[in-house]
C-alpha cells in the first residue's frame, strides 16, 4: 500500500488513489449527464412538441379499436391524425 491510502474512516474499505483525476460523481452530475446505450446517445424524456396533447378517456367501438391496434405501435397517434383530418374537413365545409 505504498501508492494507495485507505480512506480516513477506519471502518471504510474504500481505497483512494491520489493520482486519480476523475471528477466527483454528484447527484447534479448525474442529472445532467448524457446517457449512452450501445454507443447511441439516448435523449432524456419525450421531445417537446409544438402542441401538447391532452389525456382523455374515450369509448370506441370494438371494431375501430381492433383496426387501429392491429396497425401496430403508434395506433393512438393514428387515431389522433384521423380525427384531425376529420376536423379539418368539417371546418372546410362549414
Amino acid at each position: 500500500m505504498t501508492e494507495r491510502k485507505r480512506a480516513t474512516s477506519p471502518e471504510s474499505s474504500v481505497v483512494l488513489d491520489p493520482d486519480d483525476d476523475a471528477p466527483e460523481l454528484t447527484e447534479e452530475w448525474f442529472e445532467t449527464a448524457d446517457v449512452h446505450i450501445a454507443g447511441k446517445l439516448i435523449s432524456r424524456g419525450r421531445p417537446k412538441g409544438d402542441a401538447n396533447k391532452v389525456p382523455v378517456s374515450i369509448r370506441l367501438s370494438p371494431d375501430v379499436l381492433d383496426y387501429f391496434r392491429g396497425t401496430g405501435p403508434g395506433w393512438q397517434t393514428r387515431i389522433d391524425e384521423t380525427l384531425k383530418r376529420s376536423v379539418r374537413r368539417a371546418r372546410k365545409n362549414s
